[in-house]
């Protein structure tokens, strides 16, 4: 995987005043079209094309859904057939350049992992097609009650993927400038006050904690596959997936056959599914190879903190939240993963007795 570029200090930097902030988004509307944080409703924020610089938000605590809507998309037309033709026509993707501004690290991180997911095996064309022509500006934020990236690696000043990096002070933003391409978006705008050495506060304190260090997590998970905890979760979870569908990171999807009621012209499309519906696993005969929701959160987590990352040698968590803040239920995923810790200390403490 890429090396992480987290020695912001060394960077050159620019200051500029929220006003200085919102001219920059005018400016970024001007060269192509920019993808920014938007509110939604009174407590909720979405990730929207900017139309009004004014509208975006530059503090918020996460989006409803991940940044991966704009490279896998909800629901898609892979492709249209016709059956009296005997023919099919492939759906066309157009790629034009899109900045992405006001990321939160972990965030792109998320990106970065489904980058290598679908850059495995036989690469996923749709989605790296998408991927191409994208620049990335990130800013900082104060980590809430769900935030728990700083406990899997990722600090809130973390750059990685970033031409840009805004990190909030008093009165505006400290401008980082990451790569080639950040330096000439900084020269052409040319409206920053050049800083040398920026006065930064300390790193908010992460109040959402996993008691571990994030690189014994693959090691829990050799232990604990027969745990109590996953039947414990069980009782409460409904079954609905929410957690799959925000997730950052998850990237099944169901692909299905759509004919037209006039049994001819039809669509194949492909929509985002998730291993915590119930149908997920169900195979002909109706069985089901994951029946129980023990089984189904198990292997959810499964998938997070051991099995993609024994090929990858990273967690496919990001820590964003978004899985215990919309959870119906309130189910906590760092309350699992700090109970199947207690879970498994109990048994190396028995192993020694």
């Amino acid at each position: 995987m890429n090396q992480k570029l987290n020695n912001i200090n060394e960077m050159k930097c620019q200051f500029l005043d929220e006003n200085a902030t919102y001219d920059f988004l005018k400016f970024l509307k001007g060269r192509s079209k920019v993808f920014a944080p938007h509110r939604k409703g009174e407590a909720s924020y979405i990730y929207d094309e900017v139309s009004d610089v004014k509208d975006v938000v530059l503090q918020y605590p996460r989006t409803i859904q991940p940044l991966k809507k704009y490279f896998l998309p909800p629901r898609e037309t892979l492709l249209s057939f016709n059956i009296d033709e005997n023919n099919f026509t492939e759906s066309e993707i157009n790629v034009e350049p899109r900045i992405f501004f006001g990321i939160h690290a972990y965030e792109m991180e998320g990106v970065m992992r489904l980058d290598y997911t679908f850059e495995q095996g036989q690469p996923e064309s749709n989605y790296l097609t998408r991927r191409e022509q994208s620049t990335f500006i990130g800013i900082s934020y104060e980590p809430d009650e769900y935030h728990f990236s700083k406990s899997l690696g990722i600090d809130i000043d973390s750059v990685d993927g970033f031409s840009l990096y805004f990190k909030k002070t008093d009165n505006g933003y400290y401008v980082y400038e990451i790569d080639a391409a950040g330096q000439q978006l900084m020269k052409e705008f040319g409206k920053g006050k050049r800083v040398d050495i920026p006065v930064t506060k300390e790193e908010p304190e992460f109040t959402n904690k996993i008691k571990y260090h994030y690189n014994r997590l693959p090691q829990i998970f050799e232990h604990v596959y027969d745990s109590k905890v996953w039947e414990e979760v069980a009782e409460r979870c409904v079954g609905c997936g929410t957690c799959n569908l925000l997730c950052p990171t998850c990237y099944c999807f169901d692909v299905r056959d759509e004919v037209e009621i006039n049994a001819t012209e039809g669509k194949r499309e492909r929509f985002w599914d998730g291993c915590m519906l119930n149908p997920f696993a169900e195979v002909a005969g109706n069985e089901n190879f994951r029946e129980k929701l023990s089984s189904r959160t198990r292997h959810r987590l499964y998938r997070k903190f051991k099995y993609i990352t024994n090929k990858s040698g990273e967690l496919h968590c990001v820590g964003c939240g978004r899985c215990s803040k919309y959870c119906p239920a309130d189910i906590s995923i760092t309350k699992i993963i700090n109970n199947l810790i207690d879970d498994y200390a109990d048994r190396q403490q028995k192993q020694v007795i």
